[in-house]
């Protein structure tokens, strides 16, 4: 792909940002996953549009990315089910990831089916103990179209939005996370017990207070820092194709972190209400109360409509809206990078203006966006400013 760029400024000379660093995946290669058996890309800094018919492997190109970040990827499936069928049973996804700081390369996948429980990570051909060491050097957020019920339906989704964002920002939160549902499962089991000792309670209702009060506080730093982002925008281009969003977060401690109360305050409140609900929580058979019960609440600002209440259309606007604040807030962040996006059949419920604005967002912010869509037409703005791949029955071929 000679007509490529190949370095950050190049792409600014593209359409990038002109002042930001950038971060891009440079070559990706997938291995006996989904329906690739053997892909190979060289790709440059710029946006980069997938496009071709419905099966032919665009979202499982966008899937294979998504696996270079911490988690199981934009569609959370079993590892076991990401093997091609007529294969070896496992497979290989390997990169190599421009970043501010350096290239590294990066190295995932599972060895084959019946063996598959976590899988394998490697960043520059060394192990890691799991898949929370990539948040260290890759940010990334998608959109997917199963996302459009994102304001309608059930607060688990919100939430894992909400925490997509705030890795990007505080990668520690990961283990957090972690620590938090390792002893809230603990805790849950020994609820079962009726003869439990109180001091076994209290040792894991400190780790999930740790834990939890960390949670909460990133959450709303976010937030926080995400409306003011907003709010910027808003002022900058105030007849934005983007509606502006006020975000409240739904949750004890999230609403005692956003009033700057003291983290140690926000710990020893929830360790003693933990405490308090042990009764209700035994008959019950789980923990009630934490941050895992939060949600996000978000309103259409121009509308003071809750979002759930708009339009498809307007979701999907408030929905790119904020992953495009959240981009900008990254990429003014110390690590001065926007993180990659993954935009699944992004034009679908956006107007031609909508698109069009999308597309000079993502110019702007400098970031390698992918997306994908049946037709090249949709994309024709970005002519000239990206890479445009064929995608066809399991292999991708830039098309000039």
């Amino acid at each position: 792909m000679s007509e490529q760029p190949t370095t950050a400024g190049e792409a600014v000379r593209s359409g990038g940002s002109p002042d930001a660093p950038v971060t891009w995946i440079a070559t990706l290669s997938l291995f006996d996953f989904r329906n690739y058996a053997d892909l190979r890309l060289t790709l440059g800094p710029r946006p980069v549009v997938l496009y071709g018919a419905n099966g032919s492997g665009k979202t499982n190109l966008l899937e294979a990315v998504s696996l270079l970040a911490p988690g199981q990827g934009m569609r959370r499936s079993n590892y076991a089910d990401l093997a091609r069928s007529g294969g070896g049973g496992g497979w290989a996804i390997a990169a190599d990831v421009v970043t501010p700081r350096a290239t590294i390369h990066i190295g995932t996948g599972i060895e084959s089916s019946a063996t598959a429980g976590g899988r394998a990570v490697r960043i520059d051909h060394r192990a890691q103990k799991g898949s929370g060491a990539l948040a260290d050097h890759l940010e990334m957020v998608w959109l997917v179209p199963a996302m459009d019920g994102l304001f309608t339906g059930p607060a688990s989704e919100r939430r894992r939005f909400l925490d997509r964002l705030v890795l990007c920002l505080e990668p520690g939160s990961r283990a957090a996370a972690a620590a938090f549902e390792r002893a809230m499962r603990q805790r849950n089991r020994l609820l079962e017990d009726e003869r439990a000792p109180a001091f076994q309670f209290a040792g894991l209702e400190q780790q999930m207070a740790a834990a939890g009060a960390a949670i909460a506080i990133a959450r709303a730093a976010t937030v926080k820092a995400l409306t003011g982002t907003i709010s910027r925008r808003r002022l900058a281009n105030p007849l934005s194709a983007f509606p502006w969003a006020r975000m409240t977060l739904e949750g004890p401690l999230e609403e005692l972190a956003a009033r700057d109360c003291p983290p140690f305050e926000i710990e020893a409140r929830y360790r003693e209400r933990l405490a308090e609900m042990r009764p209700g929580d035994r008959a019950a058979g789980r923990t009630r109360f934490g941050p895992h019960r939060s949600d996000l609440h978000v309103v259409h600002g121009p509308k003071d409509q809750p979002a759930r209440l708009c339009s498809t259309g307007e979701q999907k606007a408030l929905l790119v809206n904020l992953v495009l604040g959240h981009a900008e807030l990254v990429r003014a962040s110390p690590k001065g990078t926007a993180p990659v996006l993954l935009l699944d059949e992004i034009a679908a419920h956006l107007d031609e203006a909508r698109r069009g604005a999308l597309f000079e967002e993502l110019l702007r912010l400098g970031t390698q966006a992918w997306m994908t869509g049946t037709d090249r037409g949709p994309f024709h703005r970005l002519e000239g400013a990206a890479d445009f791949l064929l995608v066809e029955d399991g292999r991708a071929r830039p098309v000039p």
